[in-house]
């Protein structure tokens, strides 16, 4: 992640009163005066956050530094286009998702990459709660060794999924964003939103059903 920093020429904000404005203050102020603190604040917030995701997205960390980049460059490039009343985060995501999906189509010679490379112990968690696998906090070591396991074979499954499922999946349940925000970030109805969701459920626990218990 250093990388992107210096990449950005960007250095953690120190102005006082950045902190209290929100994401969406700072935008707007970068917009109407071009105040590149605000932009550097905005950068600051969400570098590991968009960062993490779009490695996940991704499967590969140089790839991701690029298309975090591009992401703030076209942020730079098209903080006009940006609605007031609207939510940051989520066009943060619309605007880094859209790179993504260029920079694949541009590099058709790197396959979609697995989630078992590049995702951390909380998404995993996470992931694992979506389908309710990991119910006992207290469990000892072959229980936790059985857990990563069927971990593993989670993000297996979820890496698995129709693109525009796992898209679903990775919003929602990976970043945390709202089914609206989802809907947002990928331009289609709250409705379809949940009705992939159901699908990836669907689907996830029929491979993990199917899938070989550890130590088989």
């Amino acid at each position: 992640m250093s990388g992107t920093i210096e990449h950005l020429h960007l250095t953690a904000p120190e102005s006082h009163g950045l902190h209290e404005r929100t994401d969406e203050q700072l935008l707007l102020e970068y917009r109407s005066a071009g105040d590149r603190e605000s932009f550097e604040e905005l950068v600051h917030r969400y570098e590991r956050e968009l960062f993490g995701y779009l490695r996940r997205y991704l499967g590969d960390a140089e790839m991701a530094e690029d298309v975090f980049q591009q992401t703030f460059l076209q942020v730079h490039l098209k903080c006009e286009q940006f609605e007031p009343g609207r939510k940051v985060r989520p066009w943060l995501y619309t605007v880094a998702t859209n790179q993504a999906i260029d920079f694949q189509r541009r590099n058709r010679r790197h396959r979609m990459a697995s989630l078992d490379r590049c995702i951390g112990g909380n998404a995993a968690h996470e992931a694992v709660a979506l389908v309710e696998l990991l119910d006992n906090p207290e469990a000892g070591p072959v229980e936790n060794a059985e857990s990563a396991e069927r971990a593993d074979q989670l993000r297996r499954a979820v890496d698995a999924l129709p693109e525009s499922v796992r898209q679903v999946v990775m919003l929602v349940y990976f970043q945390g964003l709202k089914y609206r925000e989802a809907a947002d970030v990928l331009d289609i109805p709250v409705g379809t939103v949940k009705s992939r969701l159901h699908a990836a459920i669907g689907k996830l626990n029929e491979a993990l059903t199917h899938a070989p218990l550890p130590n088989d």
